[in-house]
This record gives structure tokens, C-alpha cells and sequence, in this order.
């Protein structure tokens, strides 16, 4: 099995989620006490959320393309960025090392087979910027993302609460709100778009599929390490 390399602390919640979740599968796959061969290195969420909030994207990319020559320079043979907002800069990630970046969006819409409608929650720059819904349209799918003041309201309980380990049931409640208003709007499934969103709702909040972007990521990890 190749080595693989992690892109960390955005946050440290979600990239703890990666790591549980990567050797899970990897266990289920291999059997007995396997794991998965991984670094994992953490970048600092409060300067990566300040370039965020300023729009220095530029900068942000730089700062994650060095995380992922340090990582190939470590011995990883493939690279999974923990976040979804920050596939923004994929493109440099990707131009920075020689191993293979296996991009959110597209382990995504592997698991989308079917649906050509699909809801997407997630940080306000997922939900509102080109990056996600043009590589989702490269797929053939059409995201549909809340409308105002919901938008505002997903984007502020993963930025206030899940990236600082709050769960809040209010909070839940509301989510379960706005996908089904996503539904009525002809939502066919939807996708869990941040990789904190898994820990505050499941499966049985919505009346369509939801489809966990973390967990999508982490399989398609996995095949192409042990392909």
C-alpha cells in the first residue's frame, strides 16, 4: 500500500475525522491489524482562516503547495488535502509535487451516480465560488446551494461551532431545515461539502441521500493507494 500524504488543521476536528476514517477503511479492506501507511502534516487554521476571510488565495495556495512538497519529500506517494473550501487552490497543490492529488470534487461525484440535481452545504466559499460547482458541472451534475439567510446560517455554525469542536442540537435542527428546503427547490441528494458537517448530521436528517465528501475522499484515497 502507498504512503499517504495528508494536508492538515483545517480543521484539526475534520482532519482527525480523515485519520479515523482512513484506517477504517483500510482495516476493512486489508483485514486484521492493518492500517494505513500516512503522514499527516497540520497547517495552522487561524492563518489559513485569515487568508480565507481576506481573499489572499494567492498566498494560500503557496502556503499548501510547500505542506505538499514537504509531505512528498517525506516519503508520501499521494496527497489528499482535509478540506473541501481549499480546493479553491488545487491547481497549485497539484503543480508543487510529482505524486498523485486526489481532488475532492471528483471522489465526490463518483459516489453522485444518478443524480444530475444535488444540494450542497458547506463554507461560503464552497457554496458561492465557481471552484465546486464548475469541476461539479465537469461531472454533469448541477449544485443548488441554499439561498439567504441560510447560506449565512451554515457558513457561520461551521466557522463558530464545528471548527472548535461545539456540536449544538439548535444548531442540527436548523441544518435539517435547510436541506429539506434544498429538496423542495429539487434537490435529488445532498452533499455534505465541509469536512466538519458529518459531525453535526447523518443520514437520518434529510429525506434524500446525503453524500459525505470526507468519506467519498478517503475511499478514493484508498483505491489509488492500493492500486
Amino acid at each position: 500500500m502507498r504512503t499517504i500524504g495528508l494536508i492538515g488543521g483545517m480543521s484539526w476536528e475534520s482532519s482527525a475525522e480523515y485519520y479515523r476514517l482512513l484506517n477504517e477503511e483500510t482495516r476493512r479492506r486489508l483485514g486484521g491489524h492493518h492500517c494505513a501507511p500516512s503522514l499527516l502534516l497540520t497547517v495552522d487554521f487561524a492563518e489559513v482562516e485569515e487568508l480565507q476571510r481576506t481573499g489572499r488565495w494567492e498566498r494560500s495556495g503557496e502556503l499548501l503547495a510547500d505542506a505538499a512538497r514537504r509531505l512528498e519529500g517525506a516519503g508520501a506517494e499521494l496527497v489528499l488535502l482535509c478540506t473541501n473550501t481549499m480546493h479553491k487552490v488545487a491547481d497549485a497543490i497539484t503543480d508543487a509535487v510529482d505524486v498523485p492529488f486526489v481532488h475532492i470534487v471528483d471522489a465526490t461525484a463518483a459516489r453522485l451516480a444518478g443524480f444530475r440535481r444535488v444540494g450542497l452545504l458547506g463554507t461560503r466559499f464552497t457554496m458561492e465560488q465557481d471552484f465546486y460547482r464548475d469541476r461539479m458541472r465537469g461531472h454533469g451534475i448541477e449544485l443548488v446551494v441554499p439561498e439567504e439567510p441560510d447560506r449565512t446560517l451554515v457558513h457561520d455554525v461551521i466557522y463558530r461551532e464545528l471548527t472548535r469542536n461545539r456540536v449544538e442540537p439548535a444548531s442540527r435542527a436548523a441544518y435539517r431545515d435547510v436541506m429539506a428546503r434544498l429538496v423542495e427547490r429539487g434537490a435529488e441528494a445532498v452533499v455534505l461539502g465541509c469536512t466538519e458537517i458529518t459531525l453535526l448530521v447523518d443520514a437520518s436528517d434529510a429525506t434524500v441521500p446525503l453524500v459525505d465528501s470526507t468519506r467519498a475522499h478517503v475511499e478514493a484515497g484508498v483505491d489509488l493507494a492500493l492500486a
